[in-house]
């Protein structure tokens, strides 16, 4: 099976995101399942002007060999943003011509301090990835109160929240197997 791309879809450094994306990679680890996170921030800082309509630098061009043309299977970790998902992870997407996208799958992962778990930008986002021809795992994973759920080493302190994790995991498995 070709490798899991986790895209930890915030620029900011040292986010609960990409912690959430570690534990998602533990946990594929763990099942012998390959995978890599792609964090936005290795991102130019000006990829929303140099790297959109048509125009594209070596650097920008290698780093979608690596992390997008070559690869099928997604999980987006996305923080909540103003009620919906990050304006660089929406960059990003635009900065991908949409034929890079099409029938390639995704499962989603929403992140928040608050009670929601960005339920509102993990539809946003869904409504994205339908437009751009993806394939949606049906079920998206609110993780609320986040910075109560991660311990001083960026684990989660919850068994619980571990346990609905891979339960996630193995649907999304079975739902890119399946097709």
């Amino acid at each position: 099976m070709e490798r899991i791309i986790i895209i930890s879809s915030t620029n900011r450094p040292a986010s609960n995101t990409f912690r959430v994306c570690k534990i998602y990679k533990d946990i594929l680890s763990s099942i012998n399942i390959e995978s890599e996170i792609l964090d936005l921030c290795e991102l130019p800082e000006n990829v929303a002007f140099a790297e959109v309509h048509g125009k594209r630098t070596e650097g920008y061009a290698k780093l979608l060999e690596k992390w997008v043309s070559p690869n099928t299977k997604f999980i987006f970790v996305a923080p909540e943003y103003n009620g919906s998902f990050p304006g660089i992870l929406k960059v990003f997407l635009d900065s991908v011509h949409p034929k890079e996208w099409m029938d390639k799958f995704a499962c989603l992962v929403g992140v928040s301090n608050g009670r929601a778990g960005n339920l509102r930008g993990m539809e946003h986002l869904t409504g994205v990835l339908n437009y751009l021809k993806m394939n949606v795992y049906h079920n998206k994973l609110p993780i609320s109160s986040i910075d109560k759920l991660l311990d001083e080493n960026g684990a989660f302190n919850h068994p619980e929240q571990v346990r609905v994790c891979k339960l996630q995991l193995e649907g999304f498995l079975k739902f890119i197997s399946s097709r």
